[in-house]
């Protein structure tokens, strides 16, 4: 089968665009809204910064069950949820929420476990001098566990980029779409390579930014 890439390339293109768009808005702000969540379980734990028994134990249970859900099915569990907040079930922006919820809650837990790592002697000698717990979280907490929540979120990305392929199902657009739509139901396995192997490459271009970041933090 002879493929058309003159009329396909602009369509590629877009998918590209859209790609990375979800991506990025679901790293930006899944991102955060994970690093307060992943910080909250670890300073509301007992013995922690701001210990909160109830807070900790409804934290965990939302991360518990919202983590394991595969993205697929978390599409479909937050149909109505979706369309309160975004007013539509389908299309990109639907998409990138469900990305954000899924992305949160998994990033939560990689920040715990992270945070856990830090030395209790250095986060204890700094209340003793009367360092305050957000000072403590900003100045010594998180610049403590940078290394290696670069590496965690690294792998978080990875994650996304295959959310966002699967974010086609629900006519979120992108690569994922892309190949679907244009390659395995039109039984054209060129256009599938082509969005695989840029997939691929993406993902390699994020695992080396990563390590390199890490390692370079872990230097100083």
């Amino acid at each position: 089968m002879h493929t058309d890439w003159d009329k396909l390339r602009p369509v590629l293109n877009e998918a590209i665009g859209t790609t990375l768009y979800l991506v990025a808005l679901t790293f930006v702000v899944g991102g955060f809204i994970g690093l307060l969540l992943g910080t909250a379980l670890y300073t509301t734990r007992k013995g922690g910064l701001l210990a909160n028994a109830p807070i900790n134990l409804l934290l965990n249970v939302l991360v518990n069950v919202v983590r394991p859900i595969p993205f697929i099915i978390l599409l479909a569990a937050l149909g109505p949820v979706t369309l309160e907040v975004v007013g539509t079930t389908i299309g990109t922006e639907a998409a990138a929420f469900v990305m954000i919820v899924a992305a949160s809650f998994g990033i939560a837990r990689i920040v715990e476990q992270n945070l856990v790592t830090v030395d209790p002697g250095v986060i204890e000698a700094a209340r003793a001098v009367g360092a305050g717990p957000l000072r403590i979280i900003l100045t010594l907490l998180i610049p403590e566990a940078l290394g290696p929540l670069i590496l965690g979120y690294t792998f978080v990305v990875i994650a996304i980029v295959d959310m966002s392929a699967m974010a086609g199902t629900v006519g979120g657009g992108g690569l994922g779409d892309f190949a679907l739509v244009y390659g395995y139901q039109r039984f054209d396995w060129q256009v599938t390579l082509v969005a695989t192997l840029i997939i691929i490459a993406g993902v390699q271009g994020i695992q080396f930014f990563g390590n390199w970041l890490a390692r370079k933090v872990l230097r100083r």
